[in-house]
């Protein structure tokens, strides 16, 4: 349920108003923002107007918060019209692209800060836009040595109050580690589906057999191809390689069935299935909270070099915060993790030359 914003909200704009722009929009709506949507399809500005995902149609130059949500050939364009066109004194950009790289690359401005939500619905369109879609997802953010720090905690705090957990990644970082978790499981997905459609033709009854196992395989097949062609040619450098593994370790558990090979069977089943246990799931924050604060310089790039270590480390960073010294260049950065990765974390970040110090919180 959305709720009516007031004349003094914070407002917001999303530039593109499908699935994913009209999440963002209900969702921040539901946190009482003033949302405007804008989407070269007429008729998409209108449902989004009409299911509650934006307050207005049109763009809105007081925005303080600009949500990029285009498909990735637009992305770009879309980020850079943004930043061009809109003077709030604290405004933050940002993107939802599934490909971070090039994004990146191509807009260096301290005001933009990329951004990948890791949700997303069987559904199409705006119709299938929820308010929390975002609970419980991990959202990546790509900070650089370029990226102001104001705007990385401004957009940090925004996103954890639609109830995601905020991973810092490199741009390269995460197209490498997407391409593991999302990109080739859905073209797997969609070959498998594709393989059971065509054996289909020949046995009738194939797909009445399709039982829960096979649906949650081929789930995201479902979703919008429109999507992935970009993304394919996009990442390429990260998908070929992991697709090559993929096919290397098929092969080899091809060989054990055939070979008659039921240890080895066995023994790769089981890695596999400790592997899935080990997964995290989400949650609450844990019980025991610290609070790591790093004394840094006052130069680019430093917020980025250590949100992106603890990332890189699978340490959760639940709150982060700049202390500005009035005196000199420097400042101390203050992040809030779980107790149980705070002395490692201050180890790692020794090794990088920083001095920081934790306590736990009490």
């Amino acid at each position: 349920m959305s709720v009516a914003s007031g004349p003094g909200a914070r407002r917001a704009l999303v530039v593109g108003t499908g699935l994913i722009g009209g999440s963002v929009g209900k969702a921040l709506r539901s946190a009482g923002w003033h949302v405007s949507g804008t989407d070269l399809d007429r008729r998409a500005e209108a449902a989004a107007l009409a299911v509650g995902a934006v307050d207005a149609v049109g763009d809105d130059p007081g925005a303080e918060l600009v949500v990029v949500a285009t498909p990735l050939r637009a992305t770009v364009a879309g980020v850079q019209r943004a930043l061009a066109g809109h003077a709030h004194p604290g405004l933050v950009v940002t993107d939802v692209a599934a490909v971070k790289t090039g994004v990146v690359a191509a807009v260096e401005h301290p005001r933009f800060v990329g951004g990948h939500p890791m949700a997303g619905s069987e559904q199409v369109g705006v119709a299938g836009a929820r308010g929390d879609l975002f609970v419980g997802a991990t959202w990546v953010l790509t900070p650089t040595r370029t990226t102001d720090p104001q705007a990385f905690t401004a957009l940090r705090s925004v996103v954890t109050s639609l109830g995601a957990e905020v991973v810092a990644l490199s741009p390269e970082q995460h197209d490498a580690l997407v391409a593991v978790v999302s990109h080739v499981p859905h073209l797997t997905a969609a070959t498998l589906m594709n393989l059971a459609g065509s054996l289909a033709e020949e046995h009738a009854a194939l797909l009445r057999l399709a039982a829960g196992g096979f649906r949650d395989m081929t789930r995201v097949a479902a979703g919008d191809p429109r999507i992935w062609p970009d993304v394919c040619v996009a990442n390429a450098p990260a998908i070929v390689p992991v697709l090559d593994r993929l096919v290397s370790d098929l092969t080899a558990m091809r060989d054990l069935v055939a070979g008659g090979d039921g240890a080895g069977v066995l023994a790769t089943l089981d890695r596999a299935a400790g592997a899935r246990r080990a997964l995290p799931v989400g949650g609450r924050p844990p019980e025991h909270l610290a609070e790591v604060r790093v004394p840094v310089p006052d130069r680019p790039g430093v917020l980025a070099q250590i949100t992106t270590l603890a990332g890189d480390m699978g340490l959760n960073v639940f709150d982060v915060e700049i202390a500005h010294s009035t005196e000199g260049d420097r400042g101390v950065l203050v992040l809030v993790v779980d107790a149980t990765g705070a002395d490692r974390l201050q180890k790692a970040l020794g090794v990088q030359g920083f001095q920081a110090s934790w306590r736990e919180v009490v």
